[in-house]
Order: C-alpha cells, then structure tokens, then sequence
C-alpha cells in the first residue's frame, strides 16, 4: 500500500547522542545498536529513502525515550521541549508534504505545558504532542500523572486545539526499577514494563473522569492499546459492580461509563510493534476499525518488518478489517482525520 501513514517514529537531536546509545542498550539488540544510533538521528536522509522504499506517505516524528519526561528539573525540561520543537520543525520545514511532528513538552507545569502544546500547533504545525508516560521531578519517587485535577487546564487546551496527545511507554528509574525490574531486567520495555506503566496511567484518566470532564479528547495509545483491550470484561465487570459503589460509597470521583466506551470515543491505538494479525483481528472487533491507525515505532523496530507485515498480508488484514475500506482507513485514511492532514506523497494513492 503506497500513502501509509505512521505516527510512533522517533529521533533524537545530535547534542543528545550519548543518551541515545544508552537508550539502545535497553531497547536494541547488540548487533544492531549501530543501526539504531544512525537511524535516530536521520530525519530526511536515510529515513525519507526507507520510508520511500516501503510505501510509507508521511511520518509524524517525537522525540524518543525518555525525552523531556525523564527531566526532573522543571526550567531544563522547559527549555529543552522548545529547543528540540524547535530543531524538529526546522528539519522538517522543507519536507512537510513527507514529515510532521508531535510536540516534545514539559508537564512540570501544567499550564506552561499547554502554552508550549499552543505554540508548536499554531506556530509550528505540529499534530498534536507525544508524551513519554509520567513526568519525573526532583522529589524522590516522585512523578507526575496527569489524571489529576490541575492537569484540566492542559487538558482544556488539546481540546481547544482540537489535537490528539499520544501518551508512550518509557523504562522504569531509581526506586521503582530497583524494587521491581532490578532482579527481572529483561522485562524492561515491551516484554512487560512499558504496558504496566501506561496501562496504570491511562486507567488513571479513565477512572478520575478525565474523559468524563473532556468528553472530545483525543489520546493515542501505541501497541495496540498496551494490552488493556485484553481485559476489557473483567475491567468493566469489577468498575460497575465494585469500584463504582465503592467510590459513590466514599464520595470519590468516578468514571461515568464502561472502561469501552472511552477506547470507542476517545482513545485511539496504533499498530507500532504489534505486527501481529491475529491481535489486530481481536482489537478491530473490539473497538471497531475507526480507532486503529498503522504506525511500526522505527527505528525501535525496522521499517520493513511493519510495512512488510501490512502490505505482505493485505488480503488477510481486508478480510478482518472490513474489506479494502477498512484496510485503507487503518492504513492513512483515520489518521488523516485524527491528525487533520491533507495533501502528503501518495494520500490518494489506490489500494
């Protein structure tokens, strides 16, 4: 499929090159760090070319992991959100028919957080922002979730602007990965840390009524959803018949509906690697098609893999999405309208 629209990709800036090789050692595997070190920092050489070659249309770009939310000091995180939006939208002003970007932002402050998130959207163009799960700070073992009341007025300005926020995965630190990972290393990243950390954070915004007091907010979760669709009875099941009463009971804040209704109303998930058919199968007949976009989470993962399992098994995916419609809208067709795109390298290209 030519026009394929992906939204997890990463970069890095150059002056931030040793981070990057300390993130591959986490996430890549030996022989390919050297690999993954030039491909994070390609933003129109290497990347334009591979993304050419598989069909790829446009790219949305976010700073990779743990970006701005592994800063604990709040004028540093400030200031390098706006440098790396800033560098990002220079890279890509000559490009934008090829390259977009999601906002890098400090949620130190929430209200700072939505003027920057203003900025990059009506200043720079970008589609929205990508946040690396919780904010940390300088307290110890303490972080920053955003399903708390004073995150409304950054919540108020995604709203206004009408833009998706992509909340990502990042590694475990200090006491929570000594307590839980140190002993259990090779759980870090996708094998298990990433989705019990976003899923506990995306509850989070479901139960304490985030979505309830923003019933437009758009969030994107990669992965498939970080294996929450998986449990959606036995969420809703104990929400219903135990949480809820429970909460009415102690005169808490609870969500209003089913842990489903928000994943059909306000959250979104990509495919960014979960290249697995019969996962997408499952997840499609869960929330419906409209709520699935294509992503592969380069250069994490390589862009062949993604694109090759997407176009490779094209009359298999037709057959569970709904036929050449469905294919196509999971393809680029939702994320043109999630992301408000319009002409980009082969958006109309047949299918």
């Amino acid at each position: 499929m030519r026009g394929k629209v992906t939204i997890e990709e990463a970069f890095e800036i150059p002056s931030e090159a040793d981070q990057s090789r300390d993130q591959a050692a986490i996430y890549v595997a030996p022989d390919d760090l050297e690999r993954y070190l030039r491909q994070i920092k390609s933003i129109t050489g290497e990347r334009l070319k591979i993304s050419e070659d598989n069909g790829i249309g446009y790219t949305v770009l976010s700073l990779t992991v743990p970006g701005i939310q592994g800063i604990r000091e709040r004028q540093k995180a400030e200031s390098h959100a706006r440098e790396v939006n800033n560098y990002i939208a220079d890279k890509i002003k000559d490009h934008r028919d090829r390259l977009g970007a999601f906002a890098a932002l400090s949620m130190h402050d929430p209200a700072q957080a939505g003027k920057e998130l203003r900025r990059c959207v009506k200043e720079l163009g970008f589609h929205g922002a990508l946040l690396n799960d919780v904010q940390h700070t300088n307290q110890r073992g303490r972080c920053l979730y955003y399903d708390q009341p004073e995150y409304d007025e950054f919540w108020r300005v995604a709203v206004e602007l009408d833009v998706p926020i992509y909340l990502h995965p990042a590694a475990p630190t200090g006491d929570n990965y000594k307590e839980h990972y140190e002993n259990r290393k090779y759980l870090v990243g996708p094998p298990q840390s990433f989705c019990n950390a976003v899923g506990r954070h995306v509850m989070g915004l479901i139960t304490n009524g985030v979505f309830d007091r923003f019933p437009n907010l758009k969030l994107i979760l990669g992965h498939l959803g970080e294996r929450i669709p998986f449990d959606f009875w036995r969420a809703n099941h104990w929400i219903n018949d135990v949480e809820r009463p429970l909460a009415k009971k102690n005169g808490d804040t609870m969500c209003e509906r089913d842990v489903l209704h928000y994943f059909k109303n306000n959250i979104y998930v990509t495919t960014s690697g979960h290249f697995s058919t019969n996962t997408l199968r499952f997840v499609a007949e869960e929330i419906g098609v409209d709520r699935i976009m294509f992503s592969v989470d380069y250069p994490y993962e390589r862009l062949e893999n993604g694109c090759g399992w997407f176009d490779n098994n094209s009359d298999e995916l037709k057959k569970i999405l709904g036929g050449r419609d469905g294919y196509l809208r999971v393809g680029r067709d939702n994320a043109k309208n999630v992301l408000k795109l319009s002409k980009f390298k082969d958006s109309d290209a047949p299918v």
